[in-house]
């Protein structure tokens, strides 16, 4: 498979995305919102009605899913919106491939922190702790205060580039 306009148009997108996570923290809505429109007009000058629902499929299937795993406290709203707009720029195959990837690379990368940051060992106790505590009690706010405090973060965008590059290695291969 060739690489289209839209690959390339992501790829900035995302360069873009990596700079705003890592210096600020956060991707500020005006640049997710422009993403998912840029997607949207995209696609609809290109193909029409049918571009238009290419790029707002892979927007809901983007946004929904993260959503989920935005209100289970697994990832930021931003990170929520930046998916819904790369969603709306490469639709549903290749936004899923995406998102996959970038779980796997966030997980692998929150494991080399804990282990590499000499953290480990208290992190899980105090998790463990924190998790019985909760069960126990009946009573989920230590455990939602453990993730707010303790919780080991990094910016998403880490584990976004390798995905990309991995997705887009063996979607181009075959």
């Amino acid at each position: 498979m060739q690489l289209q306009i839209s690959d390339y148009c992501l790829f900035g997108y995302l360069l873009i995305a990596l700079y705003l996570d890592v210096r600020h923290s956060r991707l500020p809505n005006w640049f997710t919102l422009s993403g998912m429109v840029f997607g949207l007009m995209f696609h609809m000058i290109v193909s029409g009605v049918s571009g238009l629902v290419f790029s707002m499929l892979g927007l809901l299937a983007a946004g929904l899913i993260f959503l989920i795993l935005y209100l289970f406290r697994a990832m930021g709203a931003g990170d929520v919106k930046l998916f819904a707009a790369i969603g709306a720029i490469v639709g549903v195959e290749l936004v899923l491939y995406l998102m996959m990837y970038s779980i796997i690379f966030g997980g692998i990368i929150g494991i080399f922190i804990l282990l590499f940051t000499r953290t480990f060992l208290r992190k899980m106790t105090a998790a463990l702790f924190a998790l019985i505590g909760s069960y126990l009690s009946r009573d989920f706010t230590d455990l939602e205060n453990f993730k707010a405090e303790k919780g080991t973060r990094f910016p998403f965008m880490y584990a976004v580039i390798p995905a990309v590059i991995t997705t887009y290695y063996y979607y181009t291969l075959y």
